[in-house]
């Protein structure tokens, strides 16, 4: 485990604090080691990222924060507080009172989630129903009808059926539908995969302006670095279920340091700037199955011979004011 002294924040702003957070999942082949060792905190209001290739473990770290892995997941060790409330141990019956009403989600893929027999207002309104059991029809109407406002939809929308809406309705419905009960963080876990780049960028926005607008603390996902840069203020990257770096998006942005981190932005086109041959990185992640001694880039690490040890085991330490990087990156510059 490692501790990192730069993450402890003033204790009323923060909302979510994760700390030495581990996650495998049960196989007949071995435990494949999704999640391991994860620690960051969000404050109110802030957005963070979380950016990494696919397999990376970042949806694994969304769905241990709400324990809604599989039944053959097993949180091995860590602490997830949400509001001071530790999470790790709760019942079933106590984690269904916390989700939705004090963190929710937007899943990957959402928008063909829906109930295609039910319209989509009652989809909503069975959500208001099991944390407000006292609203009137009436207030719960009222409810959906300013939520529809908010993302952009008309009411209509509540008396019709999925398949009755485009993409980019769906998704908008999904987001309404993930506010519905005034969560104080919202997890946004690729919610444009599917949609064209237009619908993208529209619903980017609609996510913007409703965090602005009430406050909220998102947690985005995406293995598109570019996105995260225009949606968050802290940025971690994960690669083989581990944080390698984290820090102020800006800050990485301007002076990544580890190898991986920067094997992602060469891979990214830019608009600005002289025109670069993209660059792709070469080699596979690790299997999470096998026990990783050392450094778990080192394989395909373009810098493993002058910037690093990579039998160093992975050890985030504080670069700068917030900014963190795994320890194996330390070498000569």
């Amino acid at each position: 485990m490692f501790s990192i002294q730069g993450l402890e924040e003033d204790n009323m702003s923060v909302v979510l604090d994760v700390k030495n957070l581990s996650m495998h999942y049960e196989t007949l082949a071995g435990n494949v080691s999704a999640v391991k060792d994860i620690s960051f905190s969000i404050n109110s209001g802030e957005s963070f990222g979380l950016v990494g290739e696919s397999g990376c473990g970042k949806t694994s770290v969304a769905m241990t924060l709400l324990q809604l892995q599989p039944e053959n997941s097993v949180i091995t060790e860590g602490s997830i507080k949400l509001e001071g409330k530790e999470l790790v141990g709760l019942s079933e019956d106590e984690l269904r009172k916390v989700r939705w009403d004090s963190i929710s989600i937007v899943f990957q893929g959402a928008m063909n989630a829906w109930n295609p027999v039910i319209k989509i207002g009652e989809q909503i309104r069975e959500a208001l129903r099991e944390h407000y059991p006292d609203n009137s029809k009436q207030t719960n109407i009222q409810k959906i009808q300013e939520l529809f406002k908010m993302v952009g939809l008309d009411d209509t929308v509540a008396d019709r059926y999925p398949h009755e809406l485009s993409g980019g309705m769906k998704q908008r419905a999904v987001i309404a539908l993930a506010l519905s009960c005034d969560p104080k963080i919202i997890i946004a876990d690729e919610p444009t995969t599917a949609l064209d780049v237009v619908i993208q960028d529209q619903i980017l926005n609609e996510i913007k302006k409703v965090q602005e607008l009430l406050g909220l603390s998102l947690i985005y996902i995406s293995h598109d670095i570019a996105v995260i840069a225009e949606m968050t203020d802290k940025i971690a990257v994960m690669y083989a279920g581990s944080i390698v770096e984290m820090g102020p998006t800006k800050k990485i942005f301007e002076n990544p340091v580890h190898s991986y981190t920067r094997a992602l932005l060469d891979s990214t086109p830019s608009i600005r700037g002289e025109k670069k041959k993209l660059k792709s990185l070469d080699g596979e992640p690790p299997s999470l199955i096998n026990k990783i001694d050392g450094c778990s880039f080192a394989p395909r690490c373009p810098d493993k011979e002058t910037r690093c040890n990579p039998n160093e085991h992975m050890r985030l330490v504080e670069i700068a004011t917030d900014h963190f990087v795994d320890i194996c990156s330390q070498g000569k510059e």
